[in-house]
């Protein structure tokens, strides 16, 4: 089942971005978590409408035959870098980065994110600009950094 491809029309209805959506089995229970975002960030009520909307829809799809939760939120501010189009919207913040394989030794790279395309990802590091492949990106996320600029998101 295509997640993201159910709830995306509803979520761009209301205006937002779909960010991610998973479906998945957390401590017993089975969880659809959707994060959604757009330009200047959301609010609670976006977020709430946003979840009635959902919760009707999947209710039409007979969505999960059994129970789950639904939880919406928006990404937060150290959000999770899946996609090259994460990576776009992040271009100049400060982000960390896991490799799957080393790039010099070290997989765990922490600097500004100076350009992203379809293929790769440059961060501006301590020891110089370093391109990282998607496919040897293990996990992203942005660092949250007090007083910085935030307009980006």
């Amino acid at each position: 089942m295509d997640v993201e491809a159910l709830v995306r029309p509803v979520v761009e209805s209301a205006g937002l971005e779909l960010w991610e959506a998973t479906f998945r089995k957390e401590g017993g229970r089975m969880v659809l978590r959707v994060m959604v975002d757009r330009e200047g960030g959301v609010d609670l009520d976006a977020i709430s409408e946003t979840s009635e909307r959902l919760s009707r829809r999947l209710d039409l799809e007979d969505f999960g035959r059994g129970r789950y939760e639904l939880e919406v939120s928006s990404p937060g501010l150290e959000r999770p870098l899946r996609h090259p189009r994460h990576f776009e919207r992040s271009v100049g913040a400060k982000v960390k980065v896991k490799t799957v394989e080393p790039i010099d030794g070290v997989k765990v790279y922490e600097g500004a994110l100076v350009s992203a395309d379809a293929e790769a990802i440059v961060l501006a590091t301590d020891g110089g600009e370093l391109r990282v492949p998607y496919e040897n990106i293990a996990s992203a996320r942005t660092v949250f950094e007090w007083g910085a600029d935030r307009s980006r998101r």
